[in-house]
Order: C-alpha cells, then structure tokens, then sequence
C-alpha cells in the first residue's frame, strides 16, 4: 500500500512539474526572465540570489567573483583559476561543460534517442542541409546543465570552429519529465550547431547547444552575436577560431543541455553512464 502511494505521489509531482514549466506562455516568460535577471538594484539582485539557494543546490564557493551585479551576472559566473582540471591525456576528448548524462549510445543510422522510447534523427535536429555523415553512425551524448551548475562551455580538444548554423525554436523545459514526454524535443527548441575539427587529422565533431525555458541566449566568443529568440540572423555563420583544449567557446545565459556527436571511430571511455554528474575537463571520449 505505501509503495502504491509512494508511486501515485511521484506520478502526481511530474504532472506538476511538467505544467508548471510547460504549460505556461513560455517564450514570454523567457523574455521576461532574461529581462529582470539583468536588474542591479541591490534588492533585487539579492532576493533572487536567496530564492534560487533555497530552490537549488546553489554552491558559488567555487566563483572567481564573491559578489555579483545581478541575478544575471551571477549565472554566467566564471570560476577560479584550476577549478576545473583538464584530462591530461592527449588522446582523450573532455566534456565541454558541467553536467548530467541523460542519454549516451551509437547514432543508429542517424537516429537516436532523448528518453528510452522517444527517438529521433539528425535530419529533425539538423535539417536536410546540413552534412551530417561524419555522425551517422557515430556516437552521441547529451549533458544536461541544471540551473545552479556553471553555464559556460569549454573546447574538448585543440582544433577549430568552422562553422555556427543557428536554429529558432521554442523553449520547452529539457528536464527528464518532459524529455519522456514531449516527442523531438530538441528539435523544437532554439539551439546552435557548432561544427568542430579536432586534433592534427581534423576529426569533424559537433556541439549543438540546446536552449531551454528561462534561457533562450546563447553567447559564443568567435562571433560577434547574441544568439536569441529574437535574433533575425544570418541563421549560417562561417568562421574560423581557433582553440585550444579547455578554452572556453561561450556560455548560456542561464542554463540548458549540449548534445555532443563524434566519429564512429572514437570510443566512450568505459567509466561513463547515463545520469552520471560530469564536470568540464573530464574525459569522455578516446580518439582512434
């Protein structure tokens, strides 16, 4: 009996977190958010400090800053200098930021999965113009960040971004209750194919940086651009910014999800697994 109402209680609390986060006017909501997240005035800023530490597990103890100009400021934080250590090895390609595992696995003949039972392919993520053959049978992970993690993103390996092809969207929440849910989820929301080439033989990688409800801006280091929902292009931005392992590429104004696509040469390091907290640095995955 206590377990059937354990279950019950659990199923009830998703519904609720499913229509708090989804079922609202989401892109205005975003708007709004990125608006007053940007407030200085002391109260404000300090307010929403304490609100979000008594709602997450908020630790700022690792920031470069110990005081911030706004709600804003503090989401973008950067840390101190060694507070993330980069994978020594040479041949080992790093996780781009701090996160979780939601998904890992082979693309199976461009397609792959969100949720257990909830597929879908690179053509729905990347559309029909976009080369996608490095990846067709290569291997995907997505790392999902949470609000009160570090939002900025790091180069996995030396190379260079050669390409920034920016997607509008929505701003559907990409936590476990809607990814089960909502069907081609990152498809339907706003986010950035970073195309890669690592390492002296140029493997072709991707980044693709997802947006998310409450954050729906997406800032990179090799373009001059604010990517937003109310960002009007050019949608296909070629470039050529080189990088070196661990340098940071850019960071979400709040916090979302980055799905990673590497060469099916390239290999899982075997310590990895889905729902596992990784940090920037970390190995993911060995090159060939």
């Amino acid at each position: 009996e206590f377990r059937r109402v354990l279950f019950r209680s659990m199923g009830a609390n998703e519904d609720l977190n499913f229509l708090l986060t989804n079922r609202i006017p989401r892109i205005t909501l975003t708007h709004f958010i990125g608006w007053f997240s940007k407030r200085r005035h002391p109260w404000v800023r300090d307010a929403s400090i304490a609100i979000w530490k008594l709602f997450a597990d908020l630790d700022l103890n690792e920031a470069k800053k110990t005081s911030f100009d706004s709600l804003h400021d503090c989401f973008i934080r950067e840390l101190k200098d060694g507070a993330r250590p980069i994978h020594p090895d040479s041949h080992v390609f790093t996780s781009p930021c701090d996160g979780i595992i939601g998904a890992m696995g082979r693309v199976e003949d461009g397609k792959l999965y969100q949720a257990k039972g909830f597929p879908y392919t690179l053509n729905d993520l990347l559309g029909e113009s976009v080369t996608k053959t490095p990846w067709v049978d290569g291997l995907y992970l997505t790392i999902r960040i949470t609000s009160s993690m570090y939002h900025r993103f790091h180069a996995p390996f030396d190379g260079r971004l050669t390409r920034v092809k920016y997607f509008s969207g929505d701003t559907w929440n990409v936590n476990p209750v809607a990814l089960a849910r909502v069907e081609k989820l990152f498809c339907k929301n706003e986010r950035a194919l970073l195309n890669l080439e690592i390492g002296p033989k140029a493997y072709p990688v991707a980044l693709v940086p997802v947006a998310a409800v409450l954050v729906a801006s997406i800032r990179l280091h090799a373009i001059d651009t604010l990517l937003h929902t109310r960002y009007k292009g050019p949608n296909d931005i070629a470039c050529q910014a080189s990088f070196v392992k661990g340098e940071e590429l850019g960071w979400f104004e709040h916090g979302s999800t980055i799905l990673v696509f590497v060469p099916k040469a390239f290999e899982f390091l075997p310590s990895l697994t889905t729902g596992q907290n990784i940090r920037m640095g970390q190995g993911l995955f060995r090159l060939p």
